[in-house]
């Protein structure tokens, strides 16, 4: 079969591809547009885990006491700080699994009903999501990642400031469901950013939410995930290469505290970066390399 008529040009930018991942087909409205189920990642907020990640509550204490008995000895002492072992091994208690995934449960049931709420109009009819992709698009789970609210027409968009269209994301936070978890390059507006962290603060230290119910030694999501892989891997190494992937910059001094350093920084204070991000994180950042 002969080639192309044409040369065909060769461009010299990068493409930026993905594996395939697989989706649920739920109809296709024409010829070229197919209809997929696609699940979304809340950017900017992170709940904890229910039983779906590690087990229920038998099963998941269970590794997160082998995490306990790893920290504790010699398996993790060469490469953890002591400092890091010593903030984990206190959250690290015989209900910690328990409390965490009652804390996830209560925090599903907590963002149904806000979805409820926000998205039935007083008809009784139901809204639209707004769905706004940021930064990396799609996560290592094939989830788009995005902030979402509830969707107005241009002529029934409420102004700027009005409560109504501040993002779900930005709600799970405020109400004390979800820890703030902000990770570059995936960041909100200026406007947006202010707010999201004064809310998160006001969450913090008025104990609102999975804090009022089990107390601020609760496992956060992303602690909860790093024990589980603690517990998991074969060697040292590797659990503390794939539990902390992140650099963590505290957002009263923008010191970049490593990816050990978090231990010290208050939750609501928390910004994060993949170490694969670290150039660039640290030039769009403003961070002095350490």
């Amino acid at each position: 079969m002969p080639g192309p008529a044409i040369v065909v040009p060769r461009f010299g930018f990068a493409r930026t591809t993905r594996a395939a991942a697989p989706r649920k087909l739920l109809r296709a409205s024409d010829g070229d547009t197919p209809v997929i189920e696609q699940p979304i990642r809340m950017l900017s907020c992170d709940t904890p885990e229910k039983s779906g990640y590690a087990g229920g509550p038998v099963a998941a204490q269970l590794r997160l006491d082998r995490c306990r008995e790893r920290l504790a000895g010699d398996f993790y002492a060469s490469l953890l700080p002591k400092e890091l072992r010593r903030y984990l091994l206190a959250r690290l208690g015989p209900e910690a699994a328990a409390q965490h995934i009652a804390a996830g449960q209560m925090a599903s049931a907590a963002f149904d009903a806000l979805l409820e709420r926000r998205l039935t109009r007083d008809d009784g009819s139901r809204r639209a999501l707004a769905i706004v992709p940021a930064g990396q698009l799609i996560d290592s789970y094939g989830r788009l990642l995005a902030y979402f609210a509830p969707y107005f027409v241009p002529d029934e968009l409420p102004p700027r400031g009005d409560p109504r269209r501040r993002t779900f994301n930005l709600d799970m936070v405020a109400q004390g469901y979800a820890a703030c978890f902000p990770i570059y390059p995936s960041l909100p507006s200026n406007t947006d950013w202010a707010l999201l962290i004064e809310e998160a603060e006001r969450a913090w230290l008025r104990k609102r939410g999975v804090w009022d119910a089990y107390g601020r030694r609760l496992l956060l999501g992303y602690e909860y995930r790093a024990c589980i892989k603690l517990a998991e891997v074969e060697s040292g190494a590797d659990g503390a290469r794939a539990a902390f992937q992140r650099s963590c910059v505290d957002l009263r001094t923008m010191a970049d505290v490593g990816p050990f350093g978090f231990w010290d920084v208050p939750p609501p204070y928390r910004l994060w970066y993949w170490l694969t991000d670290t150039r660039q994180a640290r030039v769009d950042l403003g961070l002095a390399a350490p």
